[in-house]
């Protein structure tokens, strides 16, 4: 197939993008400076800029997978940064769904993210994708963001959004502000320790974006986490285990919220999210048990 994809070059579209080549597919990535990944270029891999013709691109594509968006975490949320937070996402998608508007042989699929802060802060109540959503902020900017893709549906693309989850592998995410703490004995839960973490192995997650493609049941929201979340509690001592560290030094909810204020919100939210819709329609996750997932990447 030929798929054009969006956030091609970071911590998730990496390893995307090697899966899909391995598959003999081929790509277009739309990057912000293609000239960066020149050497990369290949007959099957193809860096294109948001400034050159997504018209003409979508005319040989089969489907789209949209990443695009501004980092939510490491930083404060003032209110420039949730302009751009929002409008990283919004507006790219917008681009997108205009160009294919434009084509005359339009992609057959748009899986565009979304991600598990649509639910907010549930405690532990199970959620699934009929599940409510949200009214702070992280869930009006996946709402925007997941509105902004259907209007594909008008013209006859079918539209998946995959809600994500905390993504973990190494060289990103929640694992990557975790791991140097224990590894210097000092690791351990962050707030009290309740709050429940729907993470995904990155394999899975990026197994879980490609499905939808072929597996034409699938449209509209469905979640992406493993089917067995986790507490933070549960999640530190896990961490330690694997790492053989102890889990004892627990970083109260103030400290988080006094260096990152608004920002601490996404790991301080308790959100045990089901992927129901993936279940039901046949997909295998690799890492089911968190043990299992830590320990392959750690």
């Amino acid at each position: 197939m030929n798929i054009l994809i969006t956030g091609g070059t970071g911590f998730i579209g990496d390893e995307l993008r090697t899966i899909l080549l391995k598959d003999r597919h081929s790509l277009i990535i739309v990057t912000r400076n293609p000239q960066k990944y020149k050497d990369e270029a290949a007959k099957n891999q193809e860096f294109i800029s948001w400034d050159d013709d997504l018209t003409e691109a979508m005319e040989n594509t089969d489907a789209v997978i949209n990443l695009a968006g501004e980092s939510i975490f490491g930083q404060r949320w003032t209110e420039e940064v949730k302009d751009r937070i929002m409008s990283s996402r919004v507006e790219s998608t917008r681009k997108l769904v205009d160009a294919m508007r434009e084509a005359n042989e339009k992609p057959k699929v748009f899986v565009s993210a979304s991600a598990s802060g649509i639910y907010g802060d549930n405690a532990d109540e199970v959620l699934d994708e009929d599940s409510e959503t949200a009214n702070d902020f992280l869930a009006d900017v996946c709402k925007r963001w997941e509105s902004e893709s259907l209007k594909a549906t008008e013209f006859g693309v079918r539209v998946v959004n995959p809600r994500i989850g905390i993504v973990l592998e190494k060289g990103g995410g929640a694992l990557e502000k975790m791991i140097p703490p224990f590894s210097f004995f000092v690791g351990g839960p962050v707030g009290h320790g309740k709050q429940y973490m729907s993470w995904v192995h990155r394999t899975d997650l990026c197994n879980a974006l490609i499905y939808p493609i072929d597996h034409e049941q699938l449209e509209g929201p469905y979640n992406v986490s493993a089917p067995n979340p986790a507490t933070m509690n549960e999640f530190a001592a896990v961490l330690g285990n694997v790492m053989n560290r102890p889990s004892m030094f627990r970083v109260p909810a103030f400290v988080l919220e006094m260096v990152y204020g608004e920002a601490a919100k996404p790991i301080m939210d308790s959100i045990r999210m089901q992927p129901k819709r993936l279940q039901i329609s046949g997909f295998d996750f690799r890492y089911e048990e968190l043990e299992e997932a830590l320990a392959d990447i750690v």
